[in-house]
């Protein structure tokens, strides 16, 4: 089976899964995208690393890394080998002196280590044709919230306005304490808006 390499879209609260996640890997070499639904620790895992933020003490993951690294063993690449009745199915492709493990492993987590190693994302096409969207059907997944990173409990312009008011020097604060807390949702969101003010 051929195999085909992802990235990472995006990640979006699901309107229709209460307290999960959508992430989003795309197609490197064309336009399918596998939209995966995930829990919200993992989603934090993941986004903490994608915007490199630094949690006062170690995540889980954050903790395998460490481990990894302090016996030698890189990861090679995620790999989601099978989707079947909804599920999907991810190992890690280990690596210790040139001998290569493969670890069962859920995909949001297996997504969550891999990042953390900088390791490609690979699928098999037939899994991409099983469960993948083009761009054709994804007006009708955006129901479920791809394109809006913002919990039930806001409004995207609602967000917008409530930032709008905070200076750059508040927004920083707010910031460094919601890392402070832990909470790593509100802490993108800040990033988010201190971002778009400087390009």
């Amino acid at each position: 089976m051929q195999k085909v390499r992802l990235e990472i879209q995006g990640i979006a609260y699901s309107q229709t899964q209460s307290g999960s996640y959508v992430l989003t890997l795309i197609e490197a070499a064309g336009n399918r995208k596998l939209p995966i639904v995930i829990g919200g620790f993992e989603a934090q895992a993941i986004a903490v690393e994608l915007e490199k933020m630094i949690p006062n003490r170690p995540l889980t993951h954050d903790l395998f890394k460490s481990f990894c690294v302090s016996y030698d063993v890189t990861i090679k690449e995620v790999l989601i080998y099978k989707f079947e009745e909804g599920v999907f199915y991810a190992k890690l492709i280990c690596d210790k002196e040139g001998v290569h493990t493969e670890i069962d492993s859920r995909t949001s987590d297996a997504i969550a280590v891999g990042v953390r190693f900088n390791s490609p994302i690979y699928t098999f096409s037939n899994v991409l044709e099983d469960a993948g969207i083009t761009q054709d059907q994804e007006d009708a997944f955006e129901s479920d919230s791809l394109v809006s990173q913002d919990d039930d409990d806001f409004d995207i312009e609602e967000t917008v306005n409530d930032y709008s008011s905070s200076s750059m020097e508040d927004l920083e604060k707010q910031l460094q304490g919601a890392l402070e807390q832990e909470d790593y949702e509100l802490a993108s969101k800040l990033r988010d808006e201190i971002k778009k003010r400087n390009p």
